[in-house]
């Protein structure tokens, strides 16, 4: 892996690792109104999508549309958001975001202003997920 120091994902793991290998890793975020939050962060340091070569590209993906599909037959959101932005944090991640009708920013992005105090309680096992990730990943 090609780190760049001043660089939180290169220097830490981002979060609790959900699956890896050596190309990229799934991180669960730990955001307790959102369950299931996850980050596909590429292992190298790299800044965008066009960085990669075509074949890469197409094998980062594969990993955020496994997250998706894992995310979806496990908590059956209303939605799903895919986001790359990485304005804070120039290291290539995707977040992987369940979102529902009833959570607090919807229909807004997680990183809004709430549009209501609380949401109803949500849980993921975790173990689950991880579990139901490298069944997903083991043709990536």
């Amino acid at each position: 892996m090609t780190a760049t120091p001043d660089c939180e994902l290169c220097a830490s793991t981002g979060g609790a690792v959900l699956w890896h290998d050596d190309f990229c890793r799934v991180i669960a975020v730990d955001e307790p109104d959102y369950p299931g939050f996850c980050r596909v962060v590429l292992a190298r340091h790299v800044r965008e999508m066009t960085d990669l070569a075509p074949a890469e590209r197409e094998r980062l993906m594969r990993v955020v549309f496994a997250v998706e599909a894992a995310l979806r037959a496990l908590l059956a959101p209303d939605k799903v958001n895919l986001a790359s932005l990485g304005n804070a944090v120039p290291h290539l991640h995707w977040h992987v975001i369940p979102r529902f009708r009833d959570d607090r920013h919807f229909p807004s992005p997680v990183w809004a202003a709430p549009a209501r105090a609380r949401a109803p309680a949500r849980r993921l096992d975790r173990a689950a997920l991880a579990a139901h990730l490298s069944g997903r990943l083991r043709q990536v």
